[in-house]
């Protein structure tokens, strides 16, 4: 079966097949997957309503009926993945590995198109690694929920694939992380909307230094700090005239998780304390706290939430898992100079508090997984206080989702 991978493979990236070159091994592998959903009202929901994140507020029109209240559902394969995994003869001590993974999960107007999933090169140590690409951001790590959905526990889950350059150290039970970013297909929110322009302009990129722990009888904790700085623009117009400007937030989140791994089941949990993630699927961004009256030039406040999810499976061939996930937004540090959803950039930012609840099984064989889950969200919206962000006056909104999933492993 390998020459057929390696046929499909330069196919989709339109390179000419060659035999395997000496010292390098090639490992395929990937899955067909089918997911077929069902709402029962609107909800922000990237990649053609596979990656579910949270249901939409209220939308009343003439009559006071919701637009919003609208149940919705359809069946997609696009998420169907390819990739390999590639080592390489060693550079001095180094071994080097490599790795190309893609799926059909990018959207033009007419169409699903191929996109890049990860793309890095490592070289490794005794007990140094050293990556350069696209892989999961170290938000992600190594204590994810393990559900059925597309979007693994986001928006509390922090999702995200980056351009990064990460160092790892590990000795005993410890390992180290730090870890430069980039932004490109997971973009921050601002004036001009979601870009990767914020942080192409800042200069900075973002920063994650972390540790993890590992017990050698089942446990995995560590907890990690995380720094991003934004220029949301670099140019102001003010009274008819064009202005320079030299615009930035700047904001820190925290981290920590935990998971043990027994016989037969697993536990996990993870908590942040998150300002500016909402490019990693998270509620977040920030608000204009003052403007220039001469120039228009702005400064800005970001937002900040508590987000914290558990999650518990049990079984192996028969598998039962439940997952629970919420969110409550603490507000800004500083005013907001004005309020409103248009003055205000992330995801999210109207809602006080987000609760999700989800219930899964699967029937599991080597190479097949099929599964059942049951998802139901509610969200508290409401308006934004000036004096700190906080959002008062609220009303629930609850959408309630059933997957049915099939995959074929490779």
């Amino acid at each position: 079966m390998k020459p057929v991978f390696t046929a499909l493979f330069s196919l989709l990236f339109l390179l000419p097949v060659t035999a395997q070159k000496k010292n390098f091994t090639y490992r395929f592998y990937g899955f067909v997957r089918g997911d077929l959903f069902y709402n029962t009202r609107a909800n922000m929901a990237p990649v053609d309503g596979n990656f579910y994140l949270y249901p939409l507020d209220k939308k009343e029109d003439a009559a006071g009926k919701d637009l919003n209240h609208i149940s919705n559902g359809s069946f997609y394969t696009f998420t169907s993945r390819l990739g390999v995994d590639l080592t390489g003869p060693p550079v001095g001590r180094a071994r080097t590995s490599a790795k190309i993974e893609t799926d059909f999960g990018g959207f033009s107007k007419s169409t699903i198109m191929l996109r890049l999933r990860q793309a890095y090169v490592a070289l490794d140590w005794n007990h140094q690694q050293f990556l350069i690409g696209q892989t999961w951001h170290p938000l992600f790590g190594a204590v994810c929920p393990d559900v059925l959905n597309l979007s693994t526990g986001a928006p509390f889950q922090p999702f995200n694939r980056s351009p990064q350059l990460r160092y790892q150290y590990t000795a005993n039970h410890i390992k180290l992380t730090a870890s430069a970013l980039w932004q490109l297909q997971y973009t921050s929110g601002g004036p001009a909307g979601m870009s990767e322009e914020y942080i192409k302009n800042s200069g900075v990129p973002e920063f994650y230094v972390g540790a993890d722990y590992t017990s050698g009888t089942g446990w995995l904790a560590g907890a990690g700090i995380h720094l991003i700085s934004l220029k949301p623009r670099t140019s102001s117009t003010w009274n008819d005239a064009v202005y320079k400007v030299s615009e930035r937030v700047t904001a820190l989140s925290y981290e920590a998780h935990l998971k043990y791994t027994g016989m037969n089941y697993t536990f996990a949990a993870k908590s942040l304390l998150a300002s500016c993630l909402d490019h990693t699927a998270l509620l977040g961004g920030y608000g204009i706290s003052s403007i220039d009256p001469v120039t228009g030039e702005q400064e800005y406040t970001p937002f900040r939430h508590s987000t914290s999810w558990v999650n518990f499976t049990y079984g192996q061939r028969w598998k039962g898992g439940v997952f629970a996930g919420y969110t409550k937004n603490l507000g800004t540090g500083k005013p907001l100079a004005v309020t409103g959803t248009d003055h205000l950039y992330g995801m999210g930012l109207d809602i006080d508090q987000l609760l999700t609840f989800n219930v899964n099984g699967s029937y599991n064989l080597p190479h097949w997984q099929i599964g059942l889950e049951y998802s139901p969200a509610t969200a508290w919206y409401g308006s934004n206080r000036p004096l700190d962000g906080k959002v008062r006056e609220t009303h629930a909104v609850t959408n309630h989702r059933v997957l049915a999933l099939v995959m074929y492993y490779f």
